[in-house]
């Protein structure tokens, strides 16, 4: 990816070569979110099964703009979100892991199509289990049980962001809101009212 664009280029007094760069409002943009999502994208747990296991913890604030899945559903990208992942064993000696993330998501009412602050409270329990790993169907049934099968690194961003998506509603509303271009004072013309006028006359 060409990030910046050689303008021109012009010899010094001394003879040394000096480049001249013209970084534009989207290339810069796009430098941002690039080098957001790549730091970001490194922070992983390299295994999450010593990671339940030690009881460790790791907290932190993710911004939409590295959310790219979440881009369609939000009217806006900005703002940030936080989490905190917590490791820790079951009541069986099992590999646990506690996820909960907070912060206001921008979405779009389905009435009015304006936005609408969508509040995250994620806080959920996830049963670490070896990807591959073969289930019982009893425990594939026990709905008070949700696995989470990984190999051994777990990615952070990732993780996050499937617990976001699953707690999004499906089609998020204001209490009271009115369709785009209805009237402000709330009146909605009844479709039937001209038709009342030819009732009784004749043809």
């Amino acid at each position: 990816m060409v990030l910046f664009k050689g303008f021109g280029a012009t010899k010094s007094a001394n003879g040394l070569l000096q480049w001249h760069f013209v970084l534009t409002w989207a290339n810069k943009n796009n430098i941002i979110r690039s080098l957001s999502r790549s730091s970001l994208r490194l922070k992983k747990i390299t295994d999450a099964f010593v990671f339940a296991r030690e009881g460790r913890v790791l907290e932190g604030a993710l911004p939409l703009a590295s959310l790219e899945r979440l881009h369609d559903l939000v009217v806006e990208v900005a703002g940030e979100v936080h989490f905190r992942l917590r490791g820790f064993k079951g009541s069986r000696g099992e590999p646990m892991l506690e996820v909960q993330v907070s912060g206001a998501v921008p979405l779009a009412c389905q009435r009015c199509l304006q936005a609408i602050s969508f509040d995250l409270e994620v806080d959920n329990r996830l049963e670490l289990v070896p990807e591959g790993a073969d289930l019982s169907q009893d425990e594939l049934e026990d709905d008070t049980r949700d696995f989470l099968p990984v190999v051994r690194e777990l990615d952070v961003l990732e993780l996050v962001e499937d617990e976001i998506l699953l707690s999004l509603p499906v089609a998020p509303r204001h209490e009271k809101c009115g369709l785009p271009g209805a009237s402000e004072s709330g009146e909605r013309p009844n479709p039937f009212a001209a038709l009342a006028s030819f009732k009784g006359k004749p043809n």
